[in-house]
């Protein structure tokens, strides 16, 4: 009996063992099982997401034209309708003076410049490019333009070189001038090389301008202390300048290339003259005449083609015309030609034509066109970019005037230009004494007015 026990016993204990190693068996692979559908249940909710993706980057891509259109899924179309909700509007502006818009540049548009040939207008942009177009594009649908890539930065202001085949910079990040030779190409374009080396570092506060003489001999810069450098081609310091106006505001040499000036906290626009020798060799900087009248600080100012005119404008809410054709060596002052009230803000930017007779002031978003001689305002334009209005120019022929704000740069027809310079035609012919005379200014003024009614009639971009 007690062998037959433990014979059951063993036999019960066997069954034991056996349930526990097939129940131990069992739940290993219970838990692979689980695993594995763990590992399904994941890799198809990443599939799914990978689709989701896809599917945005898919239908963004439709809305931007990138892809060929073809048959959309219901989801898609809805994808595609909430990308186009959601991508931002670009700022449009319409103006019947409105030549064309440059749209190029990804980044703001921070400064503009024209070639003294006339030929280039330079733009550049925190996109760390600079741009240079052509100005005989201007009126056409398509605007090409040539990039020169602005490496580990980007440039803040740009200056063409008197000759038209270099260009300077100024990095926003290194703090510097940084020059650009334009190598031209076979194919008639351009290949921009940077110089080997910037120039030293030498402003202790943010800059507000640089410049080329056009005579070649110097490079200025200004910052928004009191401090102005001028510089000679090789990144030497020839001479400082403290302006002893609190701050400065702008600064800028003269299209002649012979002054500096600034502007700033004070009151009043102060010249210097930078003074060579007979031999090209430096000599000094000395002060030229003040522009004094305003009755607060100068936002900023600009000289005529020929420096004998300035326009000045100011916080007290006025633009001012001087006739600077003086011989300040003999300590004849400039004087006042004409004071207008005007809206201005700080970072008001004013331009001068090349001939004198229109001026423009910039006043946030908006810009202002003045006739100088009579300063009756020729034309308002509103909201003409989606932030403040960066720089303001002519070109050097003043058929058009050229600002910047945004992304893009507007061109507008000196339409004031024409009407001024028909105006003064028509006077001077009641004066004209001699019928050649009267013949070849009825002609000039039939050609001006026919260029005139073609602006007006041309459609506006």
């Amino acid at each position: 009996m007690f062998r037959r026990r433990a014979v059951d016993i063993g036999v019960v204990k066997y069954v034991a063992e056996s349930f526990s190693m097939d129940f131990t068996a069992l739940v290993a692979l219970t838990l692979l099982l689980g695993a594995l559908v763990a590992l399904v249940a994941l890799a198809v909710g990443k599939r799914k997401e990978e689709i989701r993706e896809e599917t945005e980057q898919a239908a963004e891509f439709a809305v931007d034209g990138n892809i060929v259109k073809g048959p959309a899924s219901k989801k898609q179309k809805q994808e595609k309708q909430r990308v186009r909700k959601d991508k931002p509007s670009q700022h449009t502006f319409s103006h019947p003076l409105l030549a064309s818009s440059l749209k190029s540049h990804s980044g703001n548009v921070t400064c503009l410049d024209f070639s003294s040939n006339g030929k280039y207008l330079a733009s550049c942009a925190d996109d760390r490019t600079v741009r240079i177009w052509s100005t005989k594009d201007f009126l056409d649908r398509e605007h090409k333009c040539l990039r020169a890539n602005v490496e580990l930065d980007h440039a803040t202001l740009v200056r063409f070189s008197p000759d038209s085949r270099a260009f300077i910079t100024w990095l926003a990040n290194g703090d510097t001038i940084r020059i650009f030779k334009m190598v031209k190409k076979d194919d008639g374009t351009f290949a921009f090389k940077a110089a080997a080396e910037d120039f030293p570092q030498k402003h202790k506060a943010p800059i507000l301008n640089i410049g080329i003489a056009e005579t070649g001999k110097f490079i200025m810069s200004a910052s928004t202390d009191t401090s102005i450098h001028v510089w000679d081609l090789k990144g030497d310091v020839l001479a400082s300048i403290n302006t002893n106006q609190m701050t400065n505001s702008y600064a800028s040499i003269s299209p002649c290339g012979r002054f500096v000036a600034s502007c700033g906290f004070t009151p009043d626009v102060k010249v210097w003259e930078v003074c060579f020798g007979k031999g090209g060799e430096f000599r000094e900087v000395t002060r030229a005449f003040d522009l004094k009248g305003h009755s607060a600080g100068v936002h900023s100012f600009a000289f005529s083609n020929d420096s004998h005119r300035m326009v000045t404008v100011s916080k007290d809410g006025t633009w001012k015309l001087w006739n600077t054709d003086v011989e300040y060596k003999k300590q004849q002052d400039p004087y006042l030609l004409k004071t207008v009230p005007c809206s201005s803000s700080e970072g008001s930017r004013v331009a001068l034509s090349p001939d004198g007779r229109v001026l423009a002031v910039s006043d946030g978003r908006n810009v202002a066109m003045y006739d100088a001689t009579s300063g009756r305002l020729e034309e308002k334009l509103h909201g003409v970019h989606s932030t403040e209005i960066t720089d303001l120019r002519f070109d050097i022929n003043g058929r058009f005037l050229v600002c910047s704000g945004d992304k893009a740069i507007r061109v507008f027809h000196n339409a004031p230009g024409y009407r001024a310079a028909i105006r003064d035609m028509q006077d001077m012919l009641k004066k004209a004494q001699n019928e050649a005379m009267k013949q070849r200014l009825q002609q000039q003024i039939k050609e001006a007015q026919s260029a005139l009614d073609a602006v007006l009639a041309a459609p506006s971009d």
